[in-house]
């Protein structure tokens, strides 16, 4: 009789991983320096500007040109620039703050209703021309707002609305890209399945627009409205060609003419008047800062509402 002995296994032993030799080092951290140092530059442009600005608003017109840019001054008097900012000239630059507000809030939210309609419609519809007609959007999109100053100038004399404010809001309510931006983010955050079942119970298109394609549009429509409202807020040459009353100014129209007025001595021209032109362009970012955080949270919802597929 035969016995067969079972063969015992051995494991093999485990190799060490090599050693990396003294003069190679790991491309990790080398891959993300550049990166790093590209970022640290970016922030550096950006708020460079931004510090000089507050630093720029403690000084007088004197210290301006006389201390270190980047640095305070011996005798800080922000609130007193502050303070006279909105008491120079019989208290215009409320007015001027008014007139932007009003100007880039209808505008910022008129145009975000246009955009996201006619986005909609573009991504949802389908008619005779359809892309022809969005192709001219895009063009649209191409042609800078400075070239079709002057004949908007001349449309709106003929209808006798320069030196109104609808002279800077209804020009600002066209926004091209914006409509391109909406039609690109309605044709996957509008599901199709949603519209036919909404078409099946009863709901017209404009009550489905309103009711269930606008509150889907959300993180698009808040998007297109800050573009719009920084555009309107910073817009300097259309309101400078449309309006001819300081009463109706913005607030870059005005502070350049207080800016003209410190240059050129004019009338009504003050020794300090430089210093509240820095001063008034630090006040006039905070409406725009607080509108960024407050509506920031829209954005981070729109974007983890992208990451995750369905």
């Amino acid at each position: 009789m035969t016995t067969t002995t079972p063969t015992a296994t051995i494991a093999e032993p485990t190799r060490p991983a090599p050693a990396t030799p003294p003069g190679r080092r790991r491309r990790g951290p080398r891959r993300s320096t550049p990166l790093t140092i590209a970022m640290l530059a970016a922030l550096a442009y950006f708020l460079l500007p931004l510090c000089w600005l507050l630093i720029a608003s403690t000084k007088s017109t004197q210290d301006l040109f006389n201390s270190f840019g980047l640095w305070f001054s011996h005798t800080p008097q922000l609130l007193t620039n502050v303070r006279e900012t909105f008491t120079q000239d019989d208290g215009v630059f409320v007015r001027w703050l008014l007139n932007t507000v009003l100007y880039a809030g209808v505008s910022a939210v008129g145009a975000a209703l246009l955009a996201a309609a006619g986005g909609y419609g573009f991504a949802k519809f389908r008619f005779r021309g359809d892309r022809t007609a969005f192709n001219l959007v895009l063009g649209a999109v191409m042609v800078p707002t400075t070239a079709l100053a002057i004949p908007t100038y001349l449309l709106f004399a003929k209808a006798g609305l320069v030196n109104t404010p609808w002279a800077v809001v209804l020009p600002s309510l066209v926004n091209p890209f914006g409509l391109y931006l909406m039609r690109v983010y309605a044709q996957d955050a509008v599901p199709d399945s949603v519209l036919e079942a909404a078409r099946i119970d009863g709901a017209g298109e404009a009550r489905i627009f309103f009711r269930i394609a606008l509150r889907l549009l959300g993180p698009g429509l808040v998007t297109v409205l800050l573009f719009t409202l920084v555009a309107t807020w910073n817009n300097y040459f259309l309101p400078l060609i449309m309006l001819n009353d300081p009463d109706l100014y913005p607030i870059t129209v005005g502070l350049s003419s207080w800016a003209a007025q410190a240059q050129n001595g004019g009338a009504g021209a003050s020794s300090d008047m430089l210093a509240l032109v820095v001063t008034g362009s630090l006040i006039s970012i905070v409406p725009l800062v607080v509108a960024f955080l407050l509506l920031q949270r829209y954005w981070q919802s729109g974007l983890a509402a992208g990451g995750v597929k369905q």
